[in-house]
């Protein structure tokens, strides 16, 4: 389940992104996009996956398309770890900050 909580400019993802949801998940951004200007907050994504990073691709070139960039932030460590993985860190222009890990002494 995914949940959007809007607060001014800041739309805050919760929940999982993944094929189950990207067709809402789609649809209500679209809506959002219209309501600019719009900044996505990831850092309540639990979980990710292709279908849903193709969402986050298309509400990049739809905003910059009209003129109004999205930027996104505060990304998850799901998103994060999708995002290595599939080598696209780069592929969003946003910035990434990576939470330092612990490691065992």
């Amino acid at each position: 389940m995914l949940t959007f909580i809007r607060s001014g400019p800041v739309l805050k993802l919760e929940g999982e992104l993944t094929i189950f949801e990207a067709g809402e998940a789609r649809a209500r951004l679209r809506e959002e996009l219209h309501q600019a200007p719009l900044e996505l907050d990831l850092s309540g994504v639990t979980e990710v996956d292709t279908a849903g990073i193709q969402v986050l691709l298309w509400l990049k070139r739809e905003g910059k398309a009209a003129g109004t960039p999205v930027p996104f932030g505060n990304h998850s460590p799901a998103v994060v770890e999708v995002l290595d993985l599939l080598h696209l860190t780069g592929a969003f222009g946003d910035t990434l900050v990576i939470a330092p890990t612990s490691h065992p002494s």
